[in-house]
């Protein structure tokens, strides 16, 4: 199994904006249009198609591959997002093809921006190294702590037999009585 991948790409976010007024035919070519829709609807454009174009380049490289290899499409790396406002990375044609060869279940993305610069991180997650849900770190630790109860109670036992052999060698062993009076 693949080992899992990370990308980081940073893009200026006036030469985005340079793009839009340069060349307003990018756009469609390069974003979908729900991206094109989220960064028109936003109060700076410019920076959210910046994280945009970063994503896709920081994507790629947790993938291990650009534009144009192996099938790579401008589109096939675009982003959407969840019902909690969080990035999606989502994928098809090459890139889709990629990380299935790759057994990549899942590209977790972050995008910010400051006032100059976009920047994205993307992780290729395969299932040799996804993060294991809570519930199964918790079991896990429990595995462990049961597992020193059980070693714990060993050598209590033991301990117990120990001094039961001593106190029987030296003679003094207590003396139980029965049925009399002493």
């Amino acid at each position: 199994m693949a080992e899992a991948g990370i990308g980081v790409d940073i893009v200026e976010i006036a030469r985005m904006e340079r793009i839009m007024r340069d060349t307003p035919g990018f756009f469609p070519r390069m974003f979908t249009e729900e991206e094109r829709q989220y960064c028109e609807a936003s109060a700076r454009p410019a920076a959210h198609y910046a994280c945009r174009f970063a994503a896709r380049e920081a994507v790629l490289k947790a993938l291990g591959v650009g534009f144009g290899q192996e099938g790579v499409g401008r589109k096939d790396v675009s982003v959407s997002r969840d019902a909690n406002g969080r990035p999606l990375a989502v994928l098809s044609g090459g890139a889709l093809a990629i990380a299935q060869r790759l057994g990549v279940q899942e590209v977790a993305l972050s995008l910010s921006f400051t006032g100059e610069l976009a920047v994205a991180n993307a992780m290729a997650i395969t299932p040799d190294f996804r993060p294991k849900a809570k519930e199964e770190r918790v079991s896990e630790r429990e595995r462990l702590a049961q597992s020193f109860r059980e070693a714990r109670s060993v050598l209590d036992e033991l301990e117990r037999v120990q001094n039961t052999e001593l106190l029987e060698s030296t003679g003094d062993a207590p003396v139980v009585e029965k049925g009399g009076a002493a």
